[in-house]
């Protein structure tokens, strides 16, 4: 049973407010997953789920100061738009379900995901710092990766030096 229209309001307006296209049914996600070739898309299952999305919505919206963007950021609410939600994760070939959830497309296909394991307990601004560097990794003019690697290689020499329990919060 849905939560109250009134509840989840102003959530989904944390999204739709910086720009994301909200999809409410399975005909608005098969449309937005129509003629994506060549094209980055991030993809946010909302949730009412405080101990998460709470903090996925904030980075969302912090990772919209990166020069480099996917061309669309679509959303569904899970809980809330069930046909929307599922059809959503048919998209996404095999990947678990989970809510909060951020996936980076590439083309239709996913190229980067956040499930929930990966964004509960973690600050806005790591979770806002991982989706930059995915942007920066597979978005860029036009929606074509960055051609360059120099950068992404150079961080994960970094990330591989710190001790693995610490991975979790850069």
């Amino acid at each position: 049973m849905p939560y109250p229209e009134q509840l989840v309001k102003p959530m989904r307006e944390e999204l739709t407010r910086i720009g994301v296209i909200e999809l409410r049914d399975s005909n608005a996600v098969d449309e937005a997953f129509t003629n994506v070739s060549g094209k980055t898309q991030l993809l946010i299952i909302n949730s009412v789920c405080g101990c998460a999305a709470a903090n996925a919505r904030p980075a969302v919206i912090l990772a919209q100061q990166s020069e480099i963007q996917p061309d669309e950021m679509i959303t569904v609410f899970a809980g809330q738009d069930v046909e929307a939600t599922a059809r959503s994760r048919e998209y996404l070939g095999g990947i678990p379900p989970s809510s909060p959830f951020i996936a980076l497309l590439s083309s239709g296909d996913p190229v980067f995901v956040l499930e929930r394991r990966h964004i509960e307990g973690r600050s806005a601004s790591a979770i806002a710092l991982d989706l930059v560097k995915a942007y920066e990794t597979h978005c860029g003019t036009n929606g074509k990766a960055k051609e360059s690697t120099t950068a992404q290689t150079s961080a994960s020499d970094d990330q591989d030096s710190v001790p693995p329990t610490f991975k979790s919060i850069l």
